[in-house]
Formats: structure tokens, sequence, C-alpha cells
């Protein structure tokens, strides 16, 4: 079971992703422009100043998935939102629907 502090150090990373997802997009979108002009190579520099200014837990990859159950972690599942642990105990139990026990 992971620890309520560290949930909530996720959560609060999640309100920061959709916080400031759409000024990081229009910045990355100046940085990644082909154009080489001096007008432009200005206009890079301050976007990346400005995407430098923001806080760092606002980018998508610290975010990190946990089990939705336990807050587990490692041995995640994307289609199922649980760690692996706890997606096996389910199984066995009968709680997921169409797994069948083969050899674990």
């Amino acid at each position: 079971m992971a620890k309520e502090s560290m949930k909530a150090r996720e959560r609060k990373r999640e309100r920061l992703v959709i916080r400031y997802a759409e000024k990081r997009a229009m910045l990355t979108k100046i940085l990644k422009s082909t154009d080489n002009s001096e007008e432009v190579q200005s206009q890079k520099w301050e976007a990346m100043m400005k995407l430098q200014q923001l806080p760092a837990n606002s980018a998508k990859i610290r975010k990190h998935n946990r089990c939705g159950l336990t807050g587990r972690p490692r041995g995640y599942m994307r289609d199922f939102g649980l760690s692996r642990v706890t997606f096996r105990e389910m199984a066995l139990e009968g709680k997921i629907p169409g797994v069948r026990k083969s050899s674990w």
C-alpha cells in the first residue's frame, strides 16, 4: 500500500499537468518550428526561457502510473489500471470477466 503522501503528490502532479498542458504545447510548437530567420530565433529563445520557468512537475513525463486500488507504482497494467499483483488476485477471485488462469 502506498503512503497517502505519495498518492497526494501524484494527484498534485496530475493537476499541474492539466493546468499547464496548453501553455507547454504552445511553447514546444514554437521551439519545433523549422524557420531559421532571426526573428524566429529570438522567439525560440524566449519560448525556451518561458518553458524553463514552468514548474518541473507540470511535464507529463513526471507523472507516474499507480495501481488504482493499492497505489503500487511498479508492474502497472495500463489496460486495467491495476498493478500485476492486484490484477492476479482479482483474476483468481473471478472479479475480472474473461480472464482465465493460465500458468502464472
